[in-house]
């Protein structure tokens, strides 16, 4: 029966995860998630249900457009598979109970701000917005009101932890050391994990980042690096593992 459930999170994972693309590509351009409805970027020929496959479409298609032929970016195929794998093992982790609702939804804010910080390096504020709001929903009526005052009180030292970070940044490069959008992003995280592990995900997403930051500004010394997919994974890593704060404590005592 595990392995029934695990499949199909895989296959819901995907399925959402399409649409994740879908939002993490027009969201930040200002574009409507509803219309028009999916098609090829180079001849807009409207995509047929059996082109809309996750995952499989593009095994199908071999990679391009059926009619004209333009090559179909991996990309998006590679997020329809993150997506499954992230559902599916957010499932493991937590069980099928009403405690997978809560990571399911914050993994599913990551994967669209990682998209859309990787295409344009903008977390669109309205993304933001939507999930905070409906994170902090979940909270409430999930856990209670003790754990939500907790939860904002926790988001708002999470902000104001990495405004002066920021501004910290700012001094010591003289220039923007990060986007307003990380910033946001930060109290999401103390929203969902709490003061210490915000911050230890900012530990662990800088620990991720900085060998690939080195070799991305090796090659391009002036390319700008969005942080947002590396603070995404490090929040990820805590969710997908369940890490318990006082475990991790424990290993200094």
């Amino acid at each position: 029966m595990e392995v029934v459930i695990f499949i199909a999170m895989f296959i819901l994972g995907t399925l959402l995860g399409s649409f994740y693309n879908v939002v993490g590509y027009r969201v930040p351009k200002g574009q409507s998630i509803i219309y028009p409805s999916s098609h090829c970027p180079k001849c807009n020929h409207k995509l047929k249900f059996w082109e809309l496959i996750p995952i499989i479409s593009y095994f199908i298609l071999k990679g391009k457009c059926h009619k004209c032929k333009h090559k179909i970016p991996i990309f998006y195929t590679v997020f329809e598979f993150i997506t499954g794998l992230t559902f599916a093992l957010t499932y493991l982790q937590y069980g099928l109970t009403i405690n997978l609702i809560i990571p399911l939804t914050f993994l599913s804010l990551l994967i669209i701000i990682v998209i859309s910080d990787i295409l344009y390096m903008i977390i669109a504020d309205s993304v933001l917005i939507i999930f905070g709001i409906l994170l902090i929903i979940e909270i409430l009526l999930i856990k209670g009101n003790t754990i939500l005052l907790h939860s904002l009180t926790a988001a708002v030292g999470a902000f104001i932890t990495m405004f002066l970070l920021k501004k910290l940044g700012d001094f010591i490069f003289k220039k923007e050391s990060m986007g307003g959008g990380d910033i946001k992003l930060m109290s999401i995280f103390g929203l969902v994990l709490g003061y210490p592990m915000s911050i230890f995900s900012l530990f662990l997403g800088s620990i991720i980042g900085f060998p690939i930051s080195l070799l991305m500004l090796k090659n391009n010394p002036e390319h700008i690096i969005p942080f947002g997919p590396f603070l995404a994974a490090g929040a990820a890593i805590i969710i997908l593992l369940n890490i318990d704060i006082n475990v991790i404590l424990n290993l200094y005592q």
